[in-house]
């Protein structure tokens, strides 16, 4: 059995341990990010944690098809692209700069940043798998949960170092923008039948959402 084989096959069989592992994970960050004396150390966490997400969720997709491969390399590139039009013109989300907590940028856009919008998709498109749902309400339900994740997440971000909103405050442009990119890429997924059945999707989808409920009560 190939390497890799064996990891698929050993998340697949030990899921309950790595959701105990996140969940430790998430509630170690929260602490971190909470106390003083550590804040500055898990705000450089931060790109580690999605990454850290994203091969577990990899790992635990099992066969990657080549259509499944064009359509999340897509996702990350439009995504990576929109952001880098938006942040260097303020057209698409509005006035806005990032910060340095997401690590490495081109054109003043982390490259990471591609990474969260996939991951993003793909979670929420997980949760509307294990529904029976028409394909477009699948669409618009997933887009509502990420542009739900989003308001939470926005009002954290500037205190993470995460990004900045000129103005002070994130306008409704962000939010329709958000919405509108997140109906467009779920369309990709649903069109191209690809499949985002994952037990970890719907799992990290609800660690990260608290996990940032939880920063914006005690931080904020």
């Amino acid at each position: 059995m190939q390497p890799l084989n064996k990891i698929q096959v050993f998340l697949k069989r030990n899921t309950k341990n790595i959701k105990g592992f996140f969940l430790l994970f998430y509630a170690v960050g929260v602490a971190g990010l909470i106390y003083s004396n550590t804040f500055q150390l898990f705000i450089q966490l931060i790109p580690f944690a999605l990454l850290l997400s994203i091969v577990a969720l990899a790992f635990s997709h099992g066969t990657f098809t080549q259509k499944q491969l064009i359509v999340f390399i897509v996702i990350y590139l439009l995504g990576f692209l929109v952001e880098m039009v938006g942040v260097n013109t303020g057209i698409i989300f509005g006035p806005y700069n990032y910060g340095d907590s997401l690590g490495f940028k081109l054109y003043n856009t982390p490259l990471i940043i591609g990474l969260n919008w996939l991951l993003l998709v793909y979670v929420t498109a997980s949760v509307m798998e294990n529904t029976r749902l028409h394909p477009a309400v699948k669409v618009v339900s997933g887009s509502i949960l990420m542009l739900g994740y989003d308001i939470v997440l926005e009002q954290v971000a500037p205190v993470l170092d995460m990004w900045y909103w000129h103005t002070g405050n994130v306008p409704v442009q962000n939010y329709l923008s958000w919405f509108v990119l997140a109906i467009l890429f779920h369309t990709l997924i649903r069109m191209f039948n690809v499949n985002t059945q994952n037990k970890l999707g719907p799992f990290l989808f609800v660690c990260q959402t608290v996990f940032f409920l939880i920063l914006l009560i005690f931080i904020i």
